[in-house]
Order: C-alpha cells, then sequence, then structure tokens
C-alpha cells in the first residue's frame, strides 16, 4: 500500500510502498477515503515541529474500518470513521475530568508518533516509520487505536468528515468550548487559514455581530468573508490594531483569536481585545519563542488568555454534533474545499498550502 513519507526535512515526501502490521488489541485497521492537507504536516516537513523521521505524515482524515484487533467492542467492520489526532484513553485524569483533548495517553502519541506501547505499524524495508498522531492518514490503509476513530453514521460523507477531524473541530470548537463567544460580541481572528477560517464561521453559527478576518494573503480574506467575516484587514498594508478599534468605538473586540502561531500576532491579538475580553490561541509555534505582555497591564486590563488545544473537543461528541450541523446548512464545508488530491499529488497539495490558494485542500483515495 502507498503512503507519503517524510525522509528528511524541506524535501518533497516520497509516495511509495510501505508494510503495514495486522492490528493489535485495541486496534483497527481503516482504508483511508479522504486525508487531509493540514499546516500541522507541513510544520514537520519543515521543522518547526519536532518529529523523528523517517514519518509517515497525515492526521485528519475518514475512512472505512476493515478489520478489528481484540478487544475493540463499540466498532464493527464496515463502519465509517474520522479520525481523532488525540486519541482519548477514557481513563486518565484528563479524561475523567471532561478534558479528553488532554489525555495523557494521547499526548504520549503525540510525543512520539508512535503507539502508546511505543511500536508503530508502518514499516518499510525493515525500518520502522513513524506515524504522525499514530495515525499517518497520508496513507492508502492505517493502523490506529480504536479510540481515536469516531463511528459515524452509515450514510456519512467521507469527505466532508474528513475536514472535521481537525480544522473544523479545532476551528469551532474553540469558539464554542474555549471561547464561548456570546451572540452580538465582535471578534477578530489573526490568520485565515484552515484553523482560522473554521473559527471565522464558528463565531458566525455563535451569532457574533462583527467578526474581522487578519491575515497578509488577500485570496485568504476573500475565503473569510465567503465563510461569515464581516470585515477583512490586510495586515501588509496597515496595522490591524488601530483598525480593529475603529471598527469597535475604541475599545477592542470582546474576543481575539490567534490562529498563527507566531509571537507577534499573539501579542496583537492580545493587544486587540478590549478590557475583560478574551484571547484565544490555537496557533503552534516555535518552542524557541515567548511572548512579551506587560506586568502591570495583565491585571489591570483583566484580559483572558486562554490555550486551545484541539479546540478543546471531546470528539466523540462533538463530531456528531459539527456533521449535523453540516446537514442543517449551518456549517459550511462544500465551501471549505477548495481542492481536492491523488495521494500521488501530495507535495502539489502542501505546496498549494504554503502559497494559501486554498481555503482547504484534501487528498481522495481511489
Amino acid at each position: 500500500m502507498l503512503a507519503a513519507v517524510c525522509y528528511q526535512l524541506e524535501k518533497p515526501l516520497q509516495v511509495e510502498e510501505v508494510d503495514l502490521d495486522e492490528p493489535k488489541r485495541g486496534e483497527v485497521r481503516v482504508r483511508m477515503a479522504a486525508s487531509g492537507v493540514c499546516h500541522s504536516d507541513l510544520s514537520v516537513i519543515t521543522g518547526i515541529m519536532p518529529a523523528k523521521l523517517p514519518c509517515v505524515l497525515g492526521h485528519e482524515g475518514a475512512g472505512i474500518v476493515e478489520r478489528l484487533g481484540e478487544g475493540v467492542e463499540h466498532l464493527k467492520e464496515g463502519d465509517r470513521v474520522m479520525l481523532a489526532w488525540v486519541t482519548p484513553c477514557g481513563a486518565c485524569f484528563y479524561c475523567r475530568i471532561g478534558k479528553p483533548q488532554l489525555c495523557d495517553v494521547g499526548a504520549k502519541i503525540n510525543a512520539t508518533f508512535r503507539q502508546p506501547d511505543g511500536t508503530t505499524r508502518m514499516h518499510r524495508n525493515g525500518v520502522d516509520l513513524q506515524t504522525f498522531s499514530g495515525l499517518g492518514a497520508l496513507a492508502e490503509r492505517i493502523v490506529a487505536p480504536s479510540n481515536a476513530c469516531v463511528k459515524l453514521p452509515d450514510d456519512a460523507p467521507l469527505d466532508k468528515a474528513a475536514l472535521i477531524g481537525c480544522s473544523v473541530m479545532t476551528g469551532v470548537g474553540a469558539v464554542f468550548n474555549t471561547a464561548q463567544v456570546h451572540p452580538g460580541s465582535s471578534v477578530a481572528v489573526f490568520g485565515a487559514g484552515g484553523v482560522g477560517l473554521n473559527v471565522i464561521q464558528g463565531a458566525a453559527i455563535a451569532g457574533a455581530e462583527r467578526i474581522i478576518a487578519v491575515d497578509i494573503n488577500p485570496r485568504k480574506l476573500e475565503f473569510a468573508a465567503a465563510l461569515g467575516a464581516t470585515e477583512g484587514i490586510d495586515a501588509s498594508a496597515r496595522d490591524p490594531l488601530p483598525a480593529i478599534r475603529d471598527l469597535t468605538d475604541g475599545r477592542g473586540v470582546d474576543y481575539a483569536f490567534e490562529a498563527i502561531g507566531r509571537k507577534e500576532s499573539i501579542e496583537q491579538a492580545y493587544a486587540a481585545v478590549r478590557k475583560g475580553g478574551t484571547c484565544v490561541v490555537i496557533g503552534i509555534g516555535s518552542r524557541k519563542e515567548s511572548v512579551s505582555l506587560n506586568v502591570f497591564f495583565i491585571p489591570v486590563m483583566e484580559k483572558r488568555l486562554l490555550g486551545c488545544w484541539y479546540g478543546g473537543s471531546d470528539v466523540h461528541r462533538d463530531a456528531l454534533r459539527l456533521l449535523s450541523w453540516y446537514r442543517e446548512g449551518k456549517l459550511k464545508l462544500d465551501e471549505l474545499l477548495t481542492r481536492t488530491y491523488r495521494l500521488e499529488d501530495v507535495n502539489v497539495a502542501f505546496a498549494d498550502l504554503k502559497a494559501g490558494l486554498n481555503a482547504r485542500g484534501l487528498v481522495v483515495h481511489r
């Protein structure tokens, strides 16, 4: 079977035949139908996200269960499933307090790109291949922890379900679970990429009155307008902070979301929030960077600065809610999907991602 393997930083992925083990206890084999092309995968290629190589990329996807390992009871062969890139164990401290996105087991998988037992299910010529988030979704088939597979209705569209798995879950979840945006409020979103666009449409669903998109790419601002932004600010042409204040009677927005992962944009997002407002940081940046905040104004302004991991979501609950919103016409997944690719063209897909050509690209498997 074919998989997209990263061997070297800043080099094209190799789409090649790899070997796949049978599922072990608590695991399932999934035939992939669609796999997302996500900026987090690109961060492995560029070295921003540390990862042991070689690694099969891909953590956003959906497919059909082909085989069950021992002890898997909530799934059966033929089930349609969406993949979760944080595997919730259901038993650790964080899962027990209702924060499965912070699961200890899921964190261990994401730190090693291996299964909880420290092994991997993909190999080539006897060499172990790491798999992004323990999935390696940019492959024709995968073996995944069963808890990472969200059971979907039998008629669920798998291409749309693949989109829900990461960018939609994260962006919309940041609005409803982390920030808890109120109807009639004002929102600024720094970064109109895959996640930022879903923050925008999440804010629109939540009933925000003013939704301001900030980006340096005019094409992304067009995508933002189509998904619910009421204003767009080209940060390459003007300073977004005075522009945001002009749109909010000088106060700043009620909520700001940073979906880039850069020191400068995080500080801008925090500065864009009014007194008592909320700034949510979603973007993953470099471990070498830190933000600077004035210690006097932290208590005086009473702003909340929140991190957001995977949209603060319970994937087994929220995936079905998001799918129902799509069916009701509230969630714009058709508009979000700009272009599809074959697995063999995955390097074109990442080049298009880097150039900002798509709202979201998707690899569709034959």
